[in-house]
């Protein structure tokens, strides 16, 4: 088969970038291991898709250099890809920080998407394999499970290492090392973090326990719900926060968020000296937490018999709670592998190598991982659009 573009990967990314490509009147194969196109996206958001964020900036993207994604960002904006879900008769709602949520499902994405393939005529191939992708001195030819395709144009959009059980795989990074492209160490990112067991042990009876505080590693801070579990923490706050930590470093979690433990201990000291500790933390903290907190501290008694040094540091037990995580969940959770194609040897504004005419990488494949709450999928439509407007 010839074609003008072949893509590989019918994620966000692919659909996008090759609804944009045959829109321009290309002919356009997407090609996709799995048996349907967008599992990432159905499964997102609670499977309601959160499908961009109010507040995209670069400083909310980690990449070796977070200004190259601009150039896509600032071209195909949210507000753009806002106004083709509202042209899809999809309602929406913005849930908290920005994130915007489907009011219904995520396969109402995943409809928008394949029926915009439908109108411009991608062929789509499902349950296909590539066994080998070559240059060509008119493109590139890439051997499949279902024949030989030949392409002018070759565009990566198969994603990074992240929840290999819908197919992710390290294949896009194969591609980029097979026609010399460097890449960024691969990691997990918006992952839960895991606990030695000696530390986990005293941690268990907390597993279900949530909390809005804050978690901290190095200079960078979020300000979320964070969640105990069997192995470590997970929730909002620990998720971005494991995008930044790295094997070795300390994190600070706050587990009262804007109270201020030493100024509510020391006035129900006054108020109610009698009390026990743990009866007065649990007006700001959990039971269970409170009785961790107090158990940790090693200070017991009534609060009337605490003086304002031993306030001061159970307070700093609930505000700055040091711990010191052993490493990730890994890919099977991560929901977004940090490191990529190194985006120094890609053109911000076509997402083509510079060495290799015709090939584009898009997505999460890049060395662009967005915060959690829509980022990533902005992204992926961002830059396939830059693409599929080069290609």
């Amino acid at each position: 088969m010839q074609v003008d573009v072949a893509i590989i990967g019918a994620g966000a990314a692919g659909m996008f970038c090759a609804a944009e490509a045959a829109r321009r009147g290309k002919s356009v194969l997407l090609i996709e291991s799995g048996a349907a196109p967008g599992e990432k996206i159905r499964i997102s958001g609670g499977g309601r898709c959160n499908f961009t964020n109010l507040g995209i900036s670069a400083d909310r993207y980690l990449s070796q250099n977070p200004r190259f994604a601009l150039s896509a960002l600032k071209r195909f904006t949210q507000w753009d890809f806002i106004a083709r879900v509202d042209a899809a008769g999809i309602a929406w709602h913005e849930k908290t920080l920005g994130q915007l949520f489907c009011d219904g499902s995520a396969k109402q994405i995943i409809a928008m998407l394949t029926k915009d393939l439908e109108n411009t005529a991608v062929k789509l191939w499902l349950k296909t394999e590539i066994s080998d992708v070559a240059k060509e001195q008119s493109g590139f030819s890439l051997t499949t499970s279902r024949g030989t395709v030949r392409a002018q144009k070759l565009v990566i959009a198969c994603g990074g290492k992240s929840i290999p059980k819908m197919g992710a795989s390290g294949f896009g990074y194969r591609i980029a090392e097979q026609f010399g492209l460097p890449l960024v160490e691969t990691r997990p990112g918006l992952v839960p973090l895991t606990f030695a067991e000696q530390e986990l042990e005293p941690l268990k009876p907390l597993a279900g326990v949530s909390v809005t505080g804050s978690v901290t590693t190095g200079k960078t801070r979020f300000d979320e719900a964070l969640l105990f579990t069997h192995r470590g923490l997970s929730g909002p706050a620990v998720l971005q926060v494991s995008s930044y930590w790295r094997e070795g470093d300390t994190i600070s979690v706050n587990l009262a968020g804007q109270a201020d433990a030493a100024a509510h201990l020391r006035d129900m000291r006054g108020q109610a000296g009698r009390i026990a500790l743990r009866t007065a933390l649990a007006q700001i903290l959990p039971e269970r937490l409170a009785r961790y907190v107090e158990t940790s501290s090693g200070i017991s008694g009534n609060l009337a018999d605490q003086s304002n040094a031993s306030l001061d540091r159970i307070a700093s037990l609930v505000h700055d709670w040091q711990m010191r995580p052993v490493g990730t969940e890994g890919y099977r959770t991560a929901e977004v592998t940090l490191g990529g194609v190194d985006t120094n040897v890609l053109d911000a504004r076509t997402m083509e190598a510079k060495s290799v005419p015709g090939l584009h990488f898009i997505g999460e494949v890049v060395d662009v991982t967005g915060w959690l709450g829509g980022y990533n999928f902005q992204w992926a439509w961002s830059s396939g659009w830059a693409a599929g407007q080069a290609v």
